[in-house]
């Protein structure tokens, strides 16, 4: 607000348009000092899509480590112009009319309740300047950290397969799920899964949300990531999503879900906690 009546608006005009009583103008409220807003607009300017739940997450970490609530974080970004309105996406559609078989949904109505219980897979286009890429990925539901990941140029079966070998060198999963497109229903995708003795799941036609994590997470990526960026070539845009993926989003990323815990801090946690004290 102090930016816009500085530039010339009325204290009255400023108010409308933040949609704030006038007397906040005028009201500093307890413990909203000059530093802490400095912070909020740090942390707000440095993750554009964080809404005031998340900002406040941060804030309660390293380096900050502030006691402070989230009324006072959301009244600090409303009054500087720092809250998001998200944008709706439409989902994906996926080529399932291929001939190959489908298999049932075995994690509709599942809780998982450890690491490497439940892994999803998604594929999804990434715009360039003069062309799409595709992202593949193989995702933990459990600690919603991302096992594997792979950016090409063509929707196909070697992408998939790329992103699920990465995801099969850290671990091996009890159930592998996803939807009915033709990259999972493959033979050599299916076989590779067999092979490690993972059961296969995927999601009904039609019913895009049936992968709901898998889902969240690309809209994760392309609001945080893609959204902000502005790759020159496919290079570029490999390495700076790759750096997302494995230092952004499984490393320093705050996840609600989680307790806002980042997933190498939540399975690291849940590690320590099925760990067996060992005596003297």
């Amino acid at each position: 607000m102090n930016q816009l009546v500085q530039a010339g608006y009325p204290v009255v005009r400023a108010c409308a348009v933040l949609d704030l009583p006038r007397s906040s103008y005028y009201y500093e409220a307890v413990g909203e000092s000059a530093e802490l807003r400095d912070q909020i607009r740090a942390v707000a300017q440095a993750h554009p899509l964080y809404g005031s739940r998340r900002v406040t997450a941060m804030l309660r970490r390293e380096p900050y480590k502030l006691t402070i609530n989230r009324k006072s974080v959301r009244r600090v970004m409303k009054a500087e112009g720092l809250l998001r309105r998200r944008r709706r996406r439409v989902p994906r559609t996926t080529q399932s009319n291929h001939g190959l078989r489908c298999y049932p949904n075995l994690i509709k109505g599942r809780e998982v309740t450890r690491p490497n219980e439940v892994w999803v897979a998604d594929i999804t286009y990434i715009r360039l300047r003069q062309a799409f890429v595709y992202l593949a990925i193989v995702l933990d539901v459990y600690t919603r950290a991302v096992r594997g990941w792979c950016l090409g140029r063509h929707p196909d079966e070697a992408l998939s397969l790329e992103a699920l070998r990465m995801a099969l060198a850290v671990a091996t999963p009890e159930v592998h799920h996803s939807d009915q497109g033709v990259q999972y229903a493959a033979t050599g995708y299916v076989a590779l899964l067999e092979s490690h003795g993972v059961r296969v799941s995927m999601s009904a036609r039609h019913s895009p949300h049936d992968n709901g994590y898998a889902e969240r997470f690309m809209r994760t990526v392309k609001e945080e990531e893609v959204d902000l960026s502005d790759y020159r070539t496919f290079a570029e845009a490999r390495q700076e999503i790759g750096q997302f993926i494995i230092e952004v989003y499984n490393r320093k990323r705050v996840h609600s879900s989680l307790g806002y815990l980042t997933p190498v801090e939540f399975e690291e946690a849940h590690r320590q906690v099925q760990t067996p004290l060992i005596g003297p």
